[in-house]
């Protein structure tokens, strides 16, 4: 990439030190911390508390929680080992309910691990160390190959919106929908991006603008309420946007507000691109209907960033965070493999084939 491009590790294996050392993303945008976790608890409680955010990084940091947990297991046997797992497995998948990647990562765990159980303890360690690394490798191969196939409908100079953070930091690198930002900047492309705050977390404010201006990618912070008067005043030219799960029918799940974007960009005529590696695509979860909504804390909306109370105390709450963007609004779901258009239903299940 260019060298004027900034991409940032925000996952990696401390195996030396029996850790993950991870970004510690809530911190973000005023300190630049990074965390050790060595514990189950420390690796759910990150990931519950979105110090660590963005399915991918969500299913890279369970790969190595799974095995930093039980590198050091005392087991003697496969049995007494494979139930050390699975208490971490079943820890680790209770942190959130919507992002598919998370037991995506933690199923293939434990699918290395079944095909090792004739191994030593050892040689079984050894091996999950190693899909874990996998699973790392490959997520950076697949945000390349999506960021890629991004730009075959994208044009130099285009405006772009998105909503959340879908970068580098919510990846193992480059990102899903900021993949071709990233791309973009090294071929010279000079896209406009419009950054949505994404209320109630800010991940928009904190995190994409944050990233895009260190890489120095032109970048514009608008409210979420600001979308439809910079798409009127054409300053959008498509929106491109991350998933944590993609129903059969190409129903997307996203951060809260992606479903308001999409609806406003089908009135502007505006395309709407969720760029979704082929991990978050769960073709037994039929429409977005099935998918489980995360209903988050009532802080967040009323004390998180303030130093008082934005609300009345006693007023009650309502905060999903995420809504489910209906199929009809998508006009492609870029993944790994290409760019796929409507029929979903049909054509996502011909990914798999």
């Amino acid at each position: 990439m260019a060298d004027h491009v900034t991409v940032i590790e925000s996952v990696k294996l401390d195996d030396a030190n029996d850790a993950i050392i991870l970004l510690d993303q809530t911190k973000l945008p005023n300190k630049k911390e990074f965390l050790q976790l060595k514990t189950v608890d420390d690796v759910w409680d990150a990931i519950y508390q979105l110090k660590v955010r963005g399915a991918p990084a969500i299913g890279i940091a369970a790969a190595y929680g799974i095995y930093i947990v039980t590198k050091n297991s005392t087991a003697s046997d496969f049995e007494a080992f494979y139930q050390e797992f699975k208490k971490a497995k079943e820890k680790l998948a209770s942190s959130r309910p919507t992002a598919v990647n998370l037991f995506w990562a933690l199923d293939r765990m434990e699918a290395r691990l079944m095909k090792e159980k004739e191994a030593t303890i050892s040689e079984i360690i050894r091996a999950l160390k190693n899909e874990a690394n996998l699973i790392k490798k490959e997520d950076q191969e697949v945000c390349e190959a999506i960021g890629r196939h991004a730009l075959e409908v994208l044009e130099p100079g285009w405006g772009i919106l998105t909503h959340c953070n879908a970068g580098t930091i919510a990846t193992a690198k480059y990102g899903t929908a900021l993949a071709p930002i990233y791309l973009g900047e090294e071929k010279g492309y000079d896209f406009k991006v419009f950054a949505d705050e994404t209320r109630p977390l800010l991940q928009g404010a904190r995190l994409t603008a944050w990233e895009l201006n260190e890489a120095g990618v032109d970048v514009t912070l608008i409210c979420d309420n600001m979308a439809s008067i910079v798409m009127s005043q054409k300053k959008i030219q498509a929106v491109l946007v991350g998933c944590d799960r993609v129903a059969a029918n190409g129903d997307a799940a996203n951060k809260i507000g992606t479903s308001g974007v999409a609806i406003l960009a089908k009135h502007y005529g505006i395309p709407v691109y969720v760029c979704a590696p082929m991990s978050t695509i769960d073709l037994n979860t039929e429409t977005g209907n099935d998918i489980e909504i995360e209903l988050r804390p009532e802080e967040e909306i009323k004390t998180k960033w303030y130093s008082e109370s934005m609300a009345p105390e006693q007023v009650k709450t309502y905060n999903p965070a995420f809504d489910v963007t209906d199929h009809t609004l998508i006009t492609g779901i870029i993944t790994e493999k290409g760019i796929v258009s409507p029929s979903y239903k049909e054509n996502l299940a011909k990914l798999f084939d």
